[in-house]
């Protein structure tokens, strides 16, 4: 069965292009070690609730915006084991001097077993 890792993500809007970049860097890195399929939204309609949001989530801050994004794995033991190749790849490595465009102190994310998948 299918395994999901999700993220929720505080990223400042003038970093749109840099976090997609980097993205597209990375999901070929996991594709290589086992995931299937990677997906990264930005937020156009994140409303703010009234107790609880995905921007009071990861304490967004008004200059940023919301993202959303999921791996998915065909299974737990290949993410598992994936994930693990994904952090001593030397290519995921901290580049010299290069700063991540977005708040990794205030990223939440977790893996997730799939309850349903339903499909048109």
């Amino acid at each position: 069965m299918a395994y999901m890792d999700g993220f929720v993500i505080p990223v400042p809007k003038g970093n749109k292009e840099r976090y997609r970049e980097v993205a597209a860097y990375a999901a070929p890195i996991f594709i290589e070690h086992g995931a299937l399929r990677i997906v990264e939204c930005w937020g156009s309609d994140v409303k703010i609730g009234k107790t609880n949001d995905f921007r009071t989530a990861v304490i967004a801050e008004e200059d940023e915006e919301v993202v959303f994004s999921w791996i998915e794995w065909p299974d737990k033991a290949t993410r598992d084991a994936g994930a693990e190749k994904v952090m001593k790849d030397e290519r995921m490595q901290p580049k010299e001097g290069e700063d991540m465009p977005f708040s990794g102190a205030r990223l939440i994310y977790g893996g997730f077993e799939v309850l349903l998948d339903a499909k048109a």
